[in-house]
């Protein structure tokens, strides 16, 4: 039996209380508001215009950052959330180096900072204020290849070549650490560059014959 408005037993009535569904139907209203907002430029002034609390609004601030990245400066404003592979793909159209897992996990996005190599899909493209970035555009010189470059062709390191930019820089980066000395060395600080083709072997000879060849990397 449905309760009668003079029931004892009755819900006092609110005009905060909302049905279940019209709860629910505000709460996916107000996730689709925040989706929207993720993905549409100038989301810092509609967050001010529709009055969002002041943290959300500053997670889509802009930040000013200056980067050298293959040698050429650049002074840039970037959300804080950018990833350096974001940028450098999306924003500075330097697509060498590519978009794998996205997690960390399999080394296509191996760049250089300031000498280290870095997965830079993990890497906050701000927190890099100041600092030297090195893609596989930038190891060549002009049209000399680098000798980690020709050492791939020679020994055929790659097959789709999708991983290749990656590997090279992790190879050029595995020398330049002292960990080159066997093929077992190479294998282990390699690791974290995965070739879904399986040309591990070749990639191994590649590093050992600039390794062995005292070519500067």
């Amino acid at each position: 039996m449905a309760f009668e408005k003079d029931c004892p037993h009755a819900l006092p009535e609110s005009s905060d209380h909302k049905p279940p569904h019209e709860a629910r139907r505000m709460f996916l209203k107000q996730s689709s508001i925040l989706t929207a907002f993720a993905l549409t430029p100038g989301v810092a002034v509609k967050a001010a215009d529709l009055k969002f609390e002041e943290k959300v609004a500053a997670a889509f601030e802009q930040v000013k950052v200056t980067l050298e990245i293959n040698g050429k400066k650049h002074k840039l404003s970037l959300e804080p959330r950018t990833t350096l592979l974001d940028l450098l793909r999306e924003r500075l159209q330097l697509t060498g180096t590519k978009k794998g897992c996205d997690y960390g996990q399999c080394g296509a996005c191996t760049v250089h900072v300031d000498g280290q190599r870095v997965n830079s899909c993990l890497t906050l493209a701000v927190m890099q204020d100041g600092k030297k970035v090195t893609t596989i555009e930038g190891l060549a010189d002009g049209d000399n290849l680098h000798p980690m470059q020709e050492a791939f062709i020679k020994h055929d390191g790659f097959q789709c070549g999708y991983c290749t930019p990656g590997q090279i820089m992790s190879a050029v980066a595995c020398i330049r650490e002292g960990h080159a000395d066997s093929d077992e060395e190479i294998r282990e600080y390699m690791s974290g560059n995965i070739c879904r083709c399986g040309a591990y072997p070749n990639i191994v000879n590649a590093i050992k014959e600039v390794k062995n060849g005292g070519l500067k990397v």
